[in-house]
């Protein structure tokens, strides 16, 4: 099916190549089970996740975007010195400074790219991918790689039973690029300040105990299950798009039970194929939409040119989501 998705003004960007990282240890629900007082069942009922990945430590946040950022530019046919921007998402840099997007650049070889971190948690792939494309579309870049790369291990306590199975590793990337017709919608995208403490930060470095995420899973459900939806409907409309013409749901990779539910209060049309990395992954933050993405391309299940709906939410509590062409 051909779509044509509806922009302001007439530059227009696209994603031109997708890559991912993916560490090597594949941790399982009875692993897990091992260290917090849960049973395989009982998470798998809950979350719908059954293996997630966790890094080495030899796997840093550089080494993890950086090599999901070469395989979305050799998807692509870029190499690194045309690349004029590099923007990384990330929730879980202890080290602020320097710029992760710096390292990254540099270990690529796009010496000459402006490089910035994007700090919004498990929305921050859907804020810097519209941030990337309004920037191509304005011509202030030609190409920008945009990668969300997390390990959320170094910032969830690993005995936490409230949190800790849901939690992961991994990075995920795309270029995006100029392109005569439109490929990336415009963004839509909100926050809600009144519920910000349903995903913290609690301690503070130097103290006894060092700061780890907590967060209010029932209270982050219901909201994202209410608010996500009018979302997706706002992005389809103001791409310009239906729901039969959309062949991809892939929302930030939370819950599965989550994804369902909101999938279902879209209403769908039957075909469409609604990314369910989480089931393997598990929830990696700002790194989940590209890396359900790029498991969708591997499966086979989209085609190049298809219509999908990204769209990211968590800590804020705040969301952002698009309607994108698949490359």
């Amino acid at each position: 099916m051909t779509v044509r998705l509806s922009t302001p003004g007439r530059r227009h960007s696209r994603i031109l190549g997708v890559g991912a990282y993916r560490p090597r240890r594949v941790v399982d629900n009875a692993e897990l089970c091992r260290r917090i007082d849960s049973t395989e069942e009982w998470i798998e009922t809950r979350s719908g996740i059954r293996t997630r990945h966790f890094a080495e430590p030899d796997e840093t946040l550089a080494l993890m975007a950086t090599q999901a950022a070469a395989k979305a530019l050799s998807q692509a046919g870029l190499t690194a010195p045309q690349v004029d921007c590099v923007i990384v998402a990330s929730m879980s840099n202890v080290l602020q400074t320097p710029p992760l997007a710096m390292t990254v650049a540099h270990r690529l070889g796009a010496r000459g790219a402006a490089a910035f971190d994007l700090s919004a948690a498990c929305a921050g792939f859907c804020h810097a991918l519209a941030v990337a494309a309004d920037t191509v579309a304005a011509g202030g870049a030609g190409h920008v790689l945009v990668v969300g790369a997390e390990r959320m291990t170094d910032i969830v306590e690993p005995h936490d039973r409230t949190i800790a199975f849901l939690f992961a590793d991994g990075a995920g990337a795309v270029v995006v690029g100029p392109s005569a017709e439109p490929g990336i919608g415009p963004v839509v995208r909100g926050a809600d300040g009144s519920q910000a403490d349903a995903i913290r930060m609690d301690g503070a470095w130097g103290a006894a105990e060092r700061p780890y995420m907590r967060m209010d899973g029932r209270r982050v459900f219901r909201w994202a299950v209410g608010h996500v939806p009018p979302a997706g409907r706002a992005a389809l409309a103001a791409a310009g798009v239906t729901l039969e013409e959309l062949a991809a749901f892939v929302p930030h990779q939370a819950n599965l039970r989550m994804t369902e539910v909101m999938a279902d209060r879209l209403g769908l049309a039957a075909g469409t194929v609604v990314a369910d990395d989480v089931v393997h992954s598990g929830n990696t933050s700002a790194a989940s939409v590209p890396l359900a993405l790029e498991r969708l391309a591997d499966q086979g299940t989209v085609r190049s040119g298809d219509a999908a709906l990204l769209i990211g939410f968590g800590a804020g509590l705040n969301y952002a989501g698009q309607v994108v062409l698949l490359p």
